[in-house]
């Protein structure tokens, strides 16, 4: 079990593969794990790994994931992207791919405002997002579904403390993709390729949102989990979204 420790800071990642480097952000919101990617639509480690270096991580104090960390209260999305930039340095990789799943979203956002001239491109898989008529869901889903279990793990962290960073986290912070504004997507020009969902947690409507406002945007077919078929023809145009930035970064 690879483990990258970065001062207080300790994170469980795995590889699979070899090639041009993705880093895999797991869904699950703040209980994201590599063991979860296995109830994905689709597992990166094993849908990848034949062509790229794929290396996934547990998000920082997730349940059932090995990684963990300080509670960065007024950092809340930074500390996140330190933990996935700083795993890349340690790796030795400058320049990367990104795929991130649900919270991975809001991730590869803030990712791609904090360092974008690393990420050569991104593909955001039923990203999470705002919406209007849900506005506190992500708080109330983990105030109930994540927070109680970390703070039994984690007994100096208060509820009262994780009731802060959430509200700082989803709540203060919201709208749009929390991590950046739409001025910030509209002048991003890394290629983003977006797989919209449609439920509270993964708003359809941001995610086209996201992608109309991008420059270099695409959108894969929707909907495109309903069944085998679709997720194969999914796959396939991630593959060849992959694929051709992966060389026009090789040749650059």
């Amino acid at each position: 079990m690879p483990i990258f420790e970065n001062g207080p800071v300790r994170i469980h990642y795995e590889e699979a593969g070899s090639g041009f480097p993705l880093l895999v952000i797991p869904g699950g919101g703040l209980n994201a794990t590599i063991a979860g990617l296995a109830s994905h639509a689709f597992n990166p480690l094993e849908a990848f790994g034949d062509t790229y270096r794929v290396i996934a991580l547990d998000l920082r104090n997730a349940n059932g994931g090995t990684s963990e960390g300080p509670l960065e209260i007024e950092r809340t999305w930074d500390g996140f992207t330190d933990d996935q930039l700083g795993l890349m340095d340690h790796l030795g990789i400058d320049r990367f791919m990104v795929m991130g799943f649900c919270i991975g979203g809001p991730m590869i956002w803030n990712m791609l405002k904090r360092a974008g001239n690393r990420v050569v491109a991104a593909v955001l898989v039923h990203p999470s997002g705002y919406s209007s008529a849900v506005p506190d869901i992500f708080y109330q889903n983990n105030i109930k579904g994540w927070g109680p279990e970390f703070h039994a793990r984690r007994p100096e962290i208060t509820m009262a403390m994780i009731a802060e960073y959430l509200d700082n986290m989803y709540t203060k912070r919201a709208d749009f993709v929390f991590t950046v504004d739409r001025d910030f997507v509209r002048t991003c020009h890394t290629p983003v390729l977006v797989l919209p969902d449609d439920i509270p947690a993964h708003p359809y409507a941001t995610a086209m949102e996201t992608a109309l406002l991008a420059p270099n945007a695409q959108v894969s077919l929707y909907p495109w989990k309903e069944n085998a078929r679709k997720i194969d023809l999914a796959l396939r145009h991630i593959r060849g979204f992959m694929a051709m930035n992966a060389a026009i970064s090789s040749r650059n």
